[in-house]
């Protein structure tokens, strides 16, 4: 397996913010991870990046914890990009993207052909080649996550975890990322708040309620008229399209 949480357990004080999550990813898969605000989303990720470090429990990468991987290595396997990531220094969008490329480099090495062969390909893939050279504050909001992303791909990673990335794109870039994410050949856990765009492009589905799991399992398991009930407030009626086997989502007024 890629990726396993093994009851995991993170505490603010007294206060228990991720409360037992166990969860495997396979190699290649995206986990959609769903829950309404404050249900330990942004924690989970954190603990599962390596950024935060467990009250109990343990995250694995193929089978090593780790807290017994060096920094570096860690790196080099994982890319996370955050909610609210942000750059205040003024520089070209290359320059962020180029960040990705540290961890595969020593003190003493230079810039390599595989560095820009690596920059080039993260720019191309999320449609950023043509702003390679524009100032990073001179970008709109949802040009700036993409750069971000393009910056975790020229990382090269292994596992991709995405904070609610979509927030501050428009409907086309919320779809492309998407799609762009589902078709990449890496082990992705991303948080959303789209039902429908986390069942159209997850694999499999994870929903938290107050730090705690209630529900995980593919799509048109999860996403039932109860579940978007009990846990979102929502009324809404499910329907399974015969062509995709994906379900969707119609909200009641």
């Amino acid at each position: 397996m890629s990726i396993t949480a093994d009851n995991l357990v993170w505490k603010v004080g007294t206060k228990t913010i991720v409360n037992g999550v166990s969860l495997t990813v396979e190699p290649g898969k995206v986990l959609g991870l769903l829950g309404p605000n404050g249900s330990g989303k942004t924690s989970l990720l954190r603990l599962l990046s390596g950024l935060k470090q467990p009250y109990s429990g343990r995250v694995l990468l193929d089978g090593k914890d780790i807290k017994t991987l060096r920094r570096k290595s860690l790196a080099q396997r994982i890319a996370f990009i955050e909610q609210h990531a942000n750059t205040n220094v003024n520089l070209k969008v290359i320059d962020v993207v180029k960040l990705g490329r540290f961890p595969h480099r020593s003190m003493f090495s230079g810039w390599t052909r595989e560095d820009d062969a690596a920059v080039d390909h993260a720019l191309e893939r999320t449609e950023m080649a043509a702003k390679r050279n524009d100032a990073w504050q001179n970008l709109s909001g949802g040009e700036k996550q993409r750069a971000h992303l393009a910056r975790a791909l020229a990382q090269a990673p292994r596992e991709l975890i995405l904070d609610e990335p979509t927030n501050h794109l428009d409907v086309h870039h919320q779809i492309s990322l998407l799609r762009l994410v589902s078709e990449l050949s890496v082990t992705s856990i991303i948080a959303l708040h789209d039902l429908n765009h986390a069942a159209m492009y997850c694999d499999q589905l994870l929903v938290l309620q107050s730090g705690q799991v209630v529900a995980s399992g593919a799509p048109e398991q999860v996403l039932t008229q109860e579940l978007l009930k009990e846990v979102f407030s929502v009324e809404a009626f499910v329907e399974i399209s015969r062509h995709c086997e994906r379900p969707h989502i119609h909200f009641v007024r």
